[in-house]
């Protein structure tokens, strides 16, 4: 949304924060709409005294709730940052995500923390609580999570492809490697994130993967998984084929 100043140029009114973006991703965002120094915001935050819970320890990954954003009069970062946390703390401490956080054996910082892995890992909002499902179901097994999307964050990427070298890295992100929930939410999930995180599907899943867009499989034997692995990275390969020949001709 744009309005014109008297000067004739555009200016934006509003920030759009989607679901799932990284705090890294929304400080450039604050840095580009309100066209500060890149690097800004982040530096800002020592200034904001955002009302965070004691376990993030001063860190807003997860609390930089995805909304539309009114720019308003004199807009700062500090501002902008205040009113995503605000949101944030809204939304998560509101009954239905306390007290569903608290069904699961959980604080609300470790329902974000899940939330935050189920909007990175689901392909579709309608395997959001299947996917919140594999994570209660690992952690109550004493199974590493082994996502993908932790190690991502550990390497501030986003891809399909993680190699092995990739899952032996030294992170307290490396869900691999290390039992439990990473330290920290490693995105800002959206409401129905936050909804499978408190509301997991039932079901006995261990295992996802998305082998084409449509198509994610769950289940509880790791044989027919390996299949279905095996199928992705068939698909995969063949694309990457493809596009080879396609930039060849």
């Amino acid at each position: 949304m744009l309005t014109t100043d008297d000067e004739g140029a555009s200016r934006p009114t509003s920030l759009v924060i989607p679901e799932g973006r990284r705090a890294t991703q929304v400080y450039a965002a604050v840095d580009k709409v309100l066209a500060l120094p890149a690097g800004t915001t982040k530096k800002s935050l020592a200034k904001a005294d955002l009302k965070l819970p004691n376990d993030a320890e001063g860190n807003p990954e997860g609390y930089l709730f995805p909304a539309t954003y009114p720019l308003g009069e004199n807009p700062t970062p500090e501002k902008l940052l205040t009113a995503m946390v605000d949101t944030a703390n809204k939304r998560f401490t509101a009954a239905p995500v306390a007290a569903g956080a608290q069904r699961n054996a959980l604080n609300v910082y470790q329902a974000v923390t899940i939330a935050s892995i189920v909007q990175a890992e689901a392909a579709a909002k309608e395997d959001m609580g299947k996917v919140a499902r594999v994570i209660f179901n690992r952690l109550e097994r004493g199974m590493p999570l082994q996502m993908d999307s932790t190690i991502n964050y550990a390497l501030g990427r986003s891809t399909l492809k993680t190699s092995e070298k990739d899952t032996k890295i030294d992170s307290p992100y490396n869900s691999y490697q290390r039992m439990g929930l990473p330290p920290t939410p490693i995105a800002n999930p959206g409401n129905e994130a936050m909804s499978a995180a408190i509301n997991p599907t039932p079901g006995d899943w261990l295992y996802f993967v998305t082998v084409k867009p449509g198509d994610t499989r769950f289940t509880a034997d790791y044989a027919e998984h390996r299949r279905n692995v095996d199928e992705f990275n068939r698909l995969q390969q063949s694309a990457s084929k493809q596009a080879g020949a396609g930039a060849a001709t």
